[in-house]
């Protein structure tokens, strides 16, 4: 296990595991299942910075197990209680303790599936500049943060790490997985926002947008897969505080990428280090999503 001077855990690692890493994520081949570690790597604009934030891979593991038993449809989870983990894994269940779980191996479907309910970042630059967002024509008077008249499925390609994702339109969905699988995504991501957003609002925040992940059964049904609805992959305004207008204050990684703007960072690789107090405020950003969300 590599950690750094914050105590981060920057790196997993298993001896005899055959291991594949994402920007956040190690995940470990165990032949019939998958690993899936969380670490406390912090990645902005497809970039992983040097240093993490600590504890952060147990906010993102408990919020998708949270979401994962609130939104109630089929997903890869087997189990998260490192006690049942195989024997395997036993020397090392105290660092896997909170940050892990075991899961299906799934087939997983090449669209990053996203859900926006507001209208900001990426969505809001392509309006202002075509009245678009993902290619589907608007209506005017929308302002940056508005509400959006209904929630819209705006999916990306799925990139290599250092590589950006790119929005795609409808059309080349389609090409992509096919019309059939196309139409399901596209319905699922909305149902699940929807109930996910729903239920935060009652909770005092307003989930802007979110991206979900999904793998195919045998028979071709849909499981929901990797992590759901965490500060990582979502937009979480504090509704006290939103007015539409401006971008409002957000429980998630916008305050690494506001900062990382303040500095001009240039989104490619290498990233800079993050400060203290940087990594100090993103720390409790985050743990103050967990504890609103799931109490």
């Amino acid at each position: 296990m590599k950690y750094d001077e914050n105590n981060a855990l920057l790196e997993c690692e298993i001896p005899g595991l055959p291991k594949k890493s994402g920007k956040v994520r190690d995940v470990f081949d165990l032949g019939d299942k998958l690993l899936m570690v969380v670490t406390d790597r912090i990645s902005a604009f497809d970039v992983i910075l040097p240093n993490g934030v600590p504890d952060k891979g147990k906010v993102l593991n408990g919020l998708s197990l949270f979401w994962l038993d609130f939104l109630g449809v089929e997903n890869h989870l087997v189990t998260a209680d490192v006690d049942k983990y195989p024997d395997v894994l036993q020397p090392w269940k105290e660092d896997l303790r909170d940050r892990s779980m075991l899961v299906k191996k799934v087939k997983m479907v090449d669209v990053e599936c996203i859900a926006r309910g507001y209208l900001t970042g990426s969505g809001w630059k392509e309006y202002t500049a075509k009245g678009t967002v993902n290619g589907q024509p608007l209506r005017e008077g929308y302002v940056n943060a508005s509400k959006l008249d209904e929630v819209l499925f705006t999916p990306t390609t799925k990139a290599a790490i250092g590589d950006h994702d790119e929005a795609i339109d409808w059309d080349a969905t389609c090409r992509l997985v096919g019309a059939e699988l196309a139409g399901k995504l596209r319905d699922a991501t909305v149902s699940l926002y929807t109930k996910a957003a729903d239920y935060a609002l009652s909770k005092g925040i307003i989930i802007a947008d979110t991206k979900f992940e999904f793998g195919l059964s045998e028979d071709g049904g849909l499981i929901l897969a990797d992590e759901v609805l965490t500060p990582d992959s979502s937009r979480f305004w504090p509704l006290a505080s939103y007015k539409p207008g401006a971008n409002p204050p957000s429980l998630d990684k916008q305050f690494v990428r506001d900062w990382l703007d303040g500095i001009k960072f240039n989104h490619q690789p290498p990233g800079p280090k993050l400060p203290q107090d940087v990594i100090e405020n993103t720390r409790k950003i985050y743990f103050e999503a967990l504890e609103r969300l799931r109490g």
